[in-house]
């Protein structure tokens, strides 16, 4: 994935070993979805529509060929004309996240802003997978039964 690792940010999102006391908590780069489905900004809704039905999820990032997140394209934004080119279609700019932050953090904010997804990126953009509501509430749930009364200690710091 990487020819080299810039900081503590890549070392995470290249799933590379890490130590601490909190090392073994969930993260964003932990629990996202490394099978999304990507598209171009030069390809047509409803190619990339078969694709996302096809693979399970509703949505599709737009990369270009280095996977530098370019945009986002959500169930609204593959509905109608299938000729319609992705460029046009997509929502830029997405909200992204690193993957070093934590699953209880991205639950609570996935919540609070009702947020269906996002995707986790490198410190320079590149997608390393889509997390889901669902998916990050899911985590944080088991990380909170399995912490059970050591809760606060680990997320009060």
């Amino acid at each position: 994935m990487f020819d080299y690792v810039h900081g503590k940010q890549d070392w995470l999102a290249a799933a590379l070993p890490v130590e601490g006391r909190l090392a073994g908590l969930p993260t964003a780069g932990s629990v996202a979805r490394r099978d999304v489905v990507t598209a171009s900004v030069d390809e047509r809704t409803g190619e990339v529509r078969d694709r996302v039905e096809r693979s399970g999820l509703d949505t599709a990032v737009v990369v270009n060929e280095q996977r530098v997140v370019f945009g986002i394209l959500r169930p609204k934004h593959l509905q109608g004309d299938p000729d319609r080119p992705v460029a046009e279609a997509m929502s830029p700019g997405p909200s992204t996240f690193r993957p070093h932050v934590l699953i209880h953090e991205m639950a609570h904010f996935m919540a609070e802003h009702d947020l269906p997804s996002s995707p986790v990126t490198t410190g320079d953009g590149r997608l390393v997978g889509l997390l889901t509501r669902e998916d990050t509430l899911r985590a944080a749930e088991e990380l909170r039964r399995e912490l059970g009364a050591h809760e606060h200690e680990v997320f009060d710091e």
